[in-house]
């Protein structure tokens, strides 16, 4: 992992919960349990807080780095993209993103492109993504700082479900998708069996759930949530879900007692904006 991923983690499962602040030394101290040294921790620091994520206050003589307005949406969107499924009935509906960029324009393209991806759309056409999912607001609020991005935001039903699940099998690689998740329930199911032998704990449980949450946080670029109605038969994509909300609940007795071992706390249950 990264240590500018390991930050980011760090603050959206513990530091979040603390008022959504921490002083430099006990980052340096967290990040130092992921091997990160104490000089890298101050340049990425110093790097997030000129690219806006985080405001810095002086406590005499420490520098504490507290989320700011931008570091709470990324976080409150992570979370809700990580950690929830949704389990209603499909109303049948397509939710439909067009966009147009200028030529030479190219990153804002793959920004784009990046934000469909992670809300769930896929391509139906080159510059036509489509979803299942009620995410046309989040979609607006996510490139509203895209300037020379134009967004046409429709909603709309095939001719019946044998086109939806055309649809579906063109926009996203369900075979190659559903081969990933099932190795993926197999790494959790294992990670499951040893923790019930020697179950982590202190420092080894923080490093373990921080690692988890970053090998999960990335399924969602790939993996669209499809409702049951477009996928084939024995999907285990909410199994493979399931099985990390049981691993991340299992570990968070012993990883929240360590970060409140070094300071960081009352660890609430729900998001605390500061």
């Amino acid at each position: 992992m990264k240590p500018r991923s390991i930050v980011f983690d760090l603050y959206g499962d513990y530091l979040r919960y603390d008022g959504g602040a921490a002083p430099l030394q006990t980052l340096t101290d967290l990040l130092a349990d992921f091997d990160v040294p104490e000089a890298t921790t101050r340049v990425v620091m110093t790097r997030l807080r000129k690219e806006g994520w985080f405001d810095t206050e002086k406590r005499g003589r420490t520098t504490v780095y507290r989320l700011a307005d931008k570091s709470w949406r990324l976080l409150d969107e992570g979370r809700k993209r990580i950690f929830q499924r949704e389990r209603e009935s499909w109303d049948r509906q397509w939710r439909v993103a067009i966009y147009h960029v200028p030529e030479t324009d190219r990153a804002a393209r793959e920004r784009v492109r990046k934000k469909l991806r992670w809300l769930g759309f896929g391509p139906l056409a080159p510059s036509t993504w489509v979803s299942p999912h009620e995410r046309l607001q989040e979609v607006a609020a996510g490139l509203a700082e895209e300037p020379s991005v134009r967004l046409d935001l429709l909603i709309s039903r095939s001719m019946g479900a044998s086109s939806d699940v055309d649809m579906a099998g063109r926009c996203w690689d369900l075979k190659e998708l559903h081969r990933a998740l099932l190795a993926k329930r197999d790494s959790y199911r294992a990670l499951l069996a040893r923790f019930d032998s020697a179950p982590p704990r202190g420092r080894a449980a923080l490093v373990e759930r921080t690692h988890l949450v970053h090998d999960y946080r990335m399924l969602p670029f790939d993996d669209p949530d499809l409702p049951l109605e477009l996928v084939p038969a024995g999907w285990v994509g909410r199994d493979v879900h399931d099985l990390f909300l049981d691993l991340h609940k299992r570990l968070a007795p012993e990883a929240e007692g360590y970060c409140a071992s070094m300071g960081i706390g009352p660890l609430n249950k729900g998001p605390v904006h500061a």
